[in-house]
């Protein structure tokens, strides 16, 4: 059955983003494929990035890793980052997946195991990590992880993290080290260590000013138009009247809405077709009116693309680069090129 929506999703930008994060120094890059591939599909974003040469993979939860644990290549990590709970020690145990241990508790857990693991150390964020001064003797560590919290603003805690986490290194020779996110990779090498976790960037987000103009877009929206319809002055569009024409004018109404992630921080706000058609009144749950006057053969039945550039569209919406990808619901059908 065909779907109104689609999200056209570029795989050689999602690789080539891959390949410029990996040329900024020497650390392996791997990359975050945890909140199903950033709303993309992990399955479809590991076989691609497997298939560049990507061979660290890192999921939030065990359900997550078990999606996509096939596709992970022989001698490729799969880590999953909120540790691991009684409940999941069951398929822990039979994965090839490494836990991230965020907790004593989790560490005791796992420690009987004998099996390897990852460690997220708290530098800082206090998040989700251990103490630096925790007792890990007894773990088979193969990574020690930290978070930074800022990295995408020149804030002073940044660098007061990387000291701490050189400090954290010193105490762990020989094991993997691993800091930077997206934008920490942006900061520069003294960042990188051994490993770097890219995630928003992979999928066209900007973290920092440095990857402006080098990480393609990948996500583009289409919406097909369920109804063209002409409204004359004084008429107003859609819920609460929020837009009131001032002239006649010619709308497409769009099998789009809120409930698809395209949410209503766009109101009023956002346009289609690089700006020709801009958007009028509230995005509603299911439907979005776009100003079509300057298209007279646009048409029911026809696709629209959404400006959806997502720099653009956070400063739009007001919501993050990563909630605008994380948010694009089931109701699209995903078309990789």
């Amino acid at each position: 059955m065909s779907a109104p929506l689609r999200l056209h999703l570029d795989g050689n930008a999602l690789v080539q983003n891959w390949q410029w994060l990996r040329a900024q120094g020497h650390a392996r890059c791997g990359a975050a494929v945890k909140a199903n591939g950033y709303g993309l599909g992990a399955v479809d974003v590991v076989q691609r990035l497997a298939k560049a040469g990507c061979h660290d993979f890192f999921v939030a939860t065990w359900a997550e890793a078990a999606e996509i644990e096939g596709l992970i290549p022989e001698g490729a990590s799969l880590s999953v980052l909120h540790g691991v709970r009684p409940e999941d020690m069951a398929q822990a145990l039979i994965s090839r997946a490494r836990p991230v241990l965020n907790s004593m508790p989790q560490v005791a857990r796992w420690r009987a195991t004998g099996r390897p693991c990852d460690v997220m150390v708290d530098t800082g964020m206090n998040r989700l990590g251990l103490s630096t001064t925790d007792d890990l003797s007894g773990l088979s560590i193969q990574t020690v992880m930290s978070h930074l919290a800022s990295a995408d603003e020149d804030v002073d805690q940044t660098a007061q993290q990387l000291q701490a986490f050189q400090a954290l290194a010193a105490r762990h020779p020989g094991v993997a080290l691993s800091l930077s996110n997206s934008a920490g990779i942006c900061l520069g090498p003294d960042y990188h260590f051994d490993l770097t976790r890219p995630g928003l960037a992979l999928y066209g987000g900007v973290p920092r000013r440095e990857a402006a103009g080098q990480i393609q877009r990948v996500v583009r929206i289409e919406a097909q138009v369920l109804q063209r319809r002409r409204i004359q002055a004084g008429d107003s569009v859609g819920y609460n009247a929020t837009f009131r024409a001032s002239e006649p004018k010619e709308l497409a109404i769009l099998n789009l809405g809120y409930a698809d992630g395209y949410v209503r921080g766009f109101s009023g706000k956002g346009s289609a077709e690089n700006g020709l058609f801009p958007l009028l009144g509230r995005v509603s749950m299911d439907l979005t009116a776009i100003d079509v006057t300057a298209q007279p053969d646009i048409a029911e039945g026809d696709w629209v693309q959404m400006d959806f550039d997502l720099p653009a569209a956070s400063a739009q919406s007001g919501l993050s680069q990563y909630e605008l990808l994380t948010l694009l619901g089931h109701r699209f059908e995903r078309r990789w090129s």
